[in-house]
């Protein structure tokens, strides 16, 4: 019978339309009559491999990707990763011929397109009335974006399929560096103009998916990462991280995770580490804490990820999340320079915090240590007990650190750092606790080192002394101390390591970004990927 498809062509078949999309998509132009059909591409090839989604075995069984990245489709793999990070840096709006109606009979081009359009929405387009500025939206970019996510995420170990789409994106090159590559350099998949890349991440840096562009591009691609290094306007990318941070009670987890593990590949390279303290900034309209004017990034990037431990603590209680924060700023510790009153307020007032935190940890142990005793003989629940150690374990992990950053900071940079030491003199009766305590000792002492050398130049000048005076005698005295009295402990140097199986990890958070992001309908009942409560 015409028509009739035998069972055994239906794979062939499936080919044959990814590959005739993949081509749509290389090689035909994004104009505002093809918008649409960019997407329904883009849409077509997400449900091909939603199956993902659905079922619970590794991309590499299922046939879709073996097509998307053995079979013909991966011919195309470095002009398709072009063609969407094309997409991305554009951010083109959705054409208004796709949702307004024309009174022009002959315009054949937009009837067509809007009819698309309908389809594609599967009709839910018409069903409430959308404002200009809701279609304004720059679809092909997320689209385009969602796609090329799930492109470099899926069969990346080495017992899967190869994928070719990851690898161009982790070794494509400027096509404004015109210098001759080394012999050692990894041969380039293709050229992009990373300032528009750059300057679209810059603006774009708000939601998850962006975030884990620019995650991929730092950790994987090393010329990009160099690019990034290199900008004298880094604040432009850095303070969208921050703000992201600064709203964690609105962002899911893994979104925080990401921003934070930006952070920390950025604070690895110590000319980032001192640029960040010479870019002032004199206006920040979404730091509602307090108002901050003539702030350096580096101060700013410091009360961030602070108020984000605070934050942690008292919330998500989460370690990892602790330890990422902690490791950018001990990176960051031996340049920091000139810190704002309030960035060494914040970072003083968070050891006094975990100082209070350990005294009532310490005060549970102790009840629940009596509990027992009393409780000896009778069945009783103490198994609370151990909970309260690994409590006081993680937390005296993390008191030291921020006694090791405090440290670093005064070995490496005390002459430049006035209005730490007034804090730390300020509030030096909170360390007095730490004092005997085996595992704070060490660093104790160099600190007492600092009290001590300062209180007596402040007790030679009386005792009626204002705040300003104080600092003026601070600043003086700084000229005369000599560093090689504080005992020096090795550099602080931490490096982002990906875990073990990444794809546990960015997969079900991909897909879950699909399932949210794409403006497409899947069900829900049928997902085993990701749980929605969560996601």
């Amino acid at each position: 019978m015409d028509g009739y498809v035998e069972a055994d062509e239906v794979g062939p078949l499936t080919e044959e339309l990814m590959n005739s999309l993949v081509e749509l998509l290389v090689d035909v132009p994004v104009v505002n009559f093809t918008y649409a059909l960019h997407l329904e591409a883009l849409n077509t090839l997400l449900v091909l491999l939603s199956i993902q989604m659905f079922q619970p075995q590794s991309a590499s069984k299922f046939i879709t990707y073996k097509y998307i990245m053995e079979g013909r489709c991966s011919i195309h793999a470095c002009l398709l990763v072009k063609a969407l990070l094309r997409n991305y840096t554009a951010q083109q709006k959705c054409p208004p011929e796709l949702y307004k109606h024309t009174s022009d009979a002959n315009s054949m081009v937009a009837s067509v397109a809007a009819s698309l359009w309908s389809v594609m929405t599967l009709g839910m387009a018409n069903k409430t009335e959308k404002t200009e500025a809701e279609y304004h939206e720059t679809l092909l970019a997320n689209q385009s974006l969602l796609f090329l996510l799930v492109l470099s995420n899926h069969c990346t170990t080495e017992f899967s399929l190869n994928n070719p789409y990851r690898e161009a994106l982790c070794s494509f090159t400027n096509s404004q560096d015109q210098s001759t590559p080394s012999p050692t350099q990894v041969a380039a998949t293709f050229k992009f103009d990373f300032t528009d890349l750059y300057n679209s991440l810059c603006s774009s840096l708000r939601d998850d998916q962006s975030t884990l562009l620019l995650y991929l591009l730092i950790h994987q691609n090393a010329s990009m990462k160099a690019f990034i290094l290199s900008r004298t306007n880094i604040d432009q990318l850095v303070m969208p991280i921050l703000k992201i941070l600064y709203h964690a009670q609105d962002r899911n987890s893994h979104h925080i995770y990401m921003a934070l593990i930006i952070l920390l590949v950025l604070s690895e390279d110590e000319v980032f580490n001192k640029a960040v303290h010479e870019i002032i900034l004199r206006d920040i309209p979404w730091f509602k804490d307090r108002h901050l004017t003539e702030i350096s990034l580096g101060g700013l990037l410091i009360v961030v990820v602070i108020r984000t431990i605070q934050y942690n603590l008292t919330r998500m209680r989460d370690k990892y999340l602790h330890t990422n924060c902690l490791a950018a700023l001990a990176n960051m510790s031996a340049q920091f320079t000139d810190l704002h009153p309030y960035v060494s307020q914040r970072l003083i007032n968070l050891f006094a915090l975990l100082g209070k935190k350990h005294n009532k940890v310490i005060d549970m142990i102790r009840e629940a240590a009596l509990d027992d005793t009393e409780e000896q003989g009778k069945d009783s629940d103490v198994e609370s007990e151990p909970d309260h150690m690994q409590d006081l374990a993680v937390l005296e992990e993390v008191i030291r650190m921020v006694l090791e950053i405090v440290n670093s900071c005064l070995t490496n940079n005390i002459h430049h750092n006035p209005n730490l030491v007034y804090t730390l003199l300020y509030q030096k009766d909170i360390f007095s606790q730490f004092r005997t305590h085996p595992t704070f000792q060490d660093l104790i002492q160099n600190l007492d080192t600092v009290l001590c050398y300062y209180s007596t130049k402040l007790e030679q000048h009386g005792s009626n002394m204002s705040p300003k005076e104080v600092l003026e005698v601070i600043i003086e005295s700084s000229k005369t101390f000599r560093r090689d009295r504080l005992k020096k402990f090795p550099d602080l140097k931490f490096k982002y390591v990906e875990e073990d199986s990444p794809e546990e990890f960015f997969i079900p958070y991909i897909w879950s970004l699909v399932y949210h992001s794409s403006n497409m309908y899947f069900n829900a009942a049928r997902i085993v990927l990701f749980s929605l409560s969560s996601s």
